[in-house]
């Protein structure tokens, strides 16, 4: 009998694989082959999870907090999460305008499938995070890209963005620090975008997962803080994986306007229901933390940052503008040639993982995570310095 072809839902075909999980994968697999792979690969903090976040997981096991709950999340992480951005953030948000999700990127995923129709714009400054526009395509609508350069710090202006906004745009996502640039907006840059989005009614996702990891900045601005009528634009998301080293945990969280939550809540009873109930006792924990463990973390990928910059100063074909927060340094490698192809060579040829800048919108360049040991970033900067001068000298 023959074979009939597979019909696959026009949106979810149009979809694009994540070069940085691809990239990450292929790394793994060449160090279970026994590959001495440094990876620059990876997004995620190397350290552990702290042990009283452990503990407080396994209490839950052991209690038999194994079962559903409500599908926003219990209303104990949500009041949690309330006070954390009344304490850390100056936002006033009600359990009733929180929902739990399965990582930050689910969250992200359920406010553009809630806010965007088929047909409207989502805003997007480029360079981005690899899912953003994937996300907005299964939501059956267009992405705009606003371009940015080292000459901006990769950061939109006011200006720009007035000037991208049309009768079918519907939103702007900010990620601030960003991944992959590590660029932070300033309180002053911050207040001109919130001014454009208010004067023109244009909803904003304010992305801050990696709030807690900034370094030379003495506070982070939270965009939703900005006044009232930006507050009622904005949908705040957040998480524990890059803070608390909880990655795998799959717990994020978005606030914002009572009516658009709610129908976040829709979509995630219907899709996901609740996240793990297990996880969410750990949220609950790391969010109850003292803020040491997390200063520890981030003044070590602070020392980090300064090492694999300082290697990278001394190799004259690569240029890059210093990263304020997150732990990803971004690196202009045009002049050695298509970045796909640079970064499977250097893997392939000297085993070190680093993340072309396509699945970005930035040929040309290349994402390397410093979420790694000391050791580690100068072996694979010592390996990549060979790497382009063998490569220069052909």
């Amino acid at each position: 009998m023959e074979t009939l072809p597979v019909k696959i839902n026009s949106r979810i075909a149009k979809v694009v694989g994540s070069s940085t999980l691809a990239i990450t994968a292929k790394a793994k697999e060449l160090r279970a082959k026994g590959c001495d792979v440094v990876n620059f690969a990876a997004g995620e903090p190397d350290f552990d999870t702290p042990d009283s976040i452990k503990a407080a997981a396994i209490k839950a096991i052991e209690n038999g907090f194994t079962k559903y709950t409500p599908s926003t999340g219990t209303l104990d992480l949500r009041q949690a999460i309330a006070e954390k951005f009344k304490k850390d953030n100056q936002l006033e948000y009600t359990p009733l305008q929180i929902v739990v999700s399965c990582g930050a990127k689910h969250s992200i995923y359920a406010i553009i499938q809630v806010l965007v129709d088929e047909g409207e714009e989502v805003l997007i400054p480029s360079p981005y995070w690899v899912s953003y526009p994937e996300m907005v395509k299964l939501a059956g609508a267009t992405s705009k890209m606003l371009p940015t350069s080292a000459k901006t710090h990769f950061k939109i202006t006011a200006e720009q963005l007035a000037e991208n906004i049309t009768d079918k745009t519907k939103l702007l996502i900010l990620n601030s620090p960003s991944n992959p640039t590590g660029m932070l907006y300033s309180k002053e840059e911050l207040e001109s975008i919130a001014k454009v989005c208010v004067d023109k009614g244009i909803y904003v996702i304010s992305d801050e997962i990696y709030e807690k990891l900034i370094y030379d900045a003495p506070e982070y601005t939270s965009l939703a803080s900005l006044g009232k009528d930006i507050y009622d634009l904005t949908i705040t998301v957040n998480g524990v994986s890059k803070a608390y080293s909880m990655t795998g945990w799959r717990i994020g969280y978005a606030a914002g306007p009572e009516e658009i939550m709610g129908y976040v809540k829709k979509l995630q009873d219907h899709s996901t229901s609740n996240p793990s109930s297990i996880s969410q006792m750990a949220a609950l924990q790391a969010l109850k933390e003292p803020e040491e463990s997390i200063i520890a973390m981030r003044d070590e990928f602070k020392r980090r940052r300064d090492l694999i910059t300082s290697a990278f100063d001394q190799i004259p074909e690569v240029d890059y503008i210093k990263p304020e927060g997150a732990f990803y340094l971004f690196c202009n490698f045009s002049k050695l040639g298509a970045s796909f192809e640079v970064a499977k060579q250097i893997l392939d040829d000297v085993n070190v993982a680093i993340i072309p800048g396509e699945g970005f919108g930035a040929p040309g360049f290349m994402r390397l995570s410093f979420a790694t040991s000391t050791e580690r970033i100068q072996e694979g900067t010592k390996r990549i310095a060979g790497w382009i001068k063998e490569h220069s000298s052909k």
